[in-house]
């Protein structure tokens, strides 16, 4: 696998740091685009750095963690080559990955357990895209 991006606010930090630890065990290369400490920060401009480190190909996937998930992937999806999915279980996960091609994963960090967040990216990384009749779909994501 291609290196794998991270980012998170302040609310995130914690899971993000457990996040990078599952993929750095697993052998995949991370490049985190903060924050990096739990201190109060705003979650677009971490988000803002990984989305454009998508759109320029840099990254392919990454992996984003916010207090509820949702600010930071609405960031997220503000990049035309980002399809960012909130995921709260491996099942919506797995979904998001073979129906929509998620390739951002974004963590409701402060409504997940460990156990919880080992479960949803290990599916997330996991599962693949089926293509077929979703190709179209999300075809037609970006405006």
């Amino acid at each position: 696998m291609q290196k794998l991006g991270l980012c998170c606010d302040h609310a995130g930090y914690e899971i993000k740091e457990f996040v990078k630890t599952l993929l750095l065990e697993r052998g995949i290369e991370v490049e985190d685009f903060g924050a990096h400490s739990s201190e109060r920060v705003d979650y677009p401009d971490f988000a803002h750095a990984m989305g454009r480190a998508i759109d320029l190909g840099q990254l392919a996937m990454g992996v984003a963690v916010c207090g509820s998930g949702n600010g930071i992937s609405m960031a997220l999806n503000k990049h035309r080559s980002v399809r960012a999915a909130l995921c709260w279980n491996a099942e919506i996960a797995a979904l998001a990955r073979a129906h929509n091609d998620a390739n951002v994963l974004s963590i409701p960090g402060r409504f997940v357990s460990q156990e919880q967040c080992r479960e949803i990216v290990d599916a997330f990384l996991t599962s693949d895209f089926e293509g077929g009749r979703h190709t179209d779909r999300v075809a037609k994501i970006p405006l």
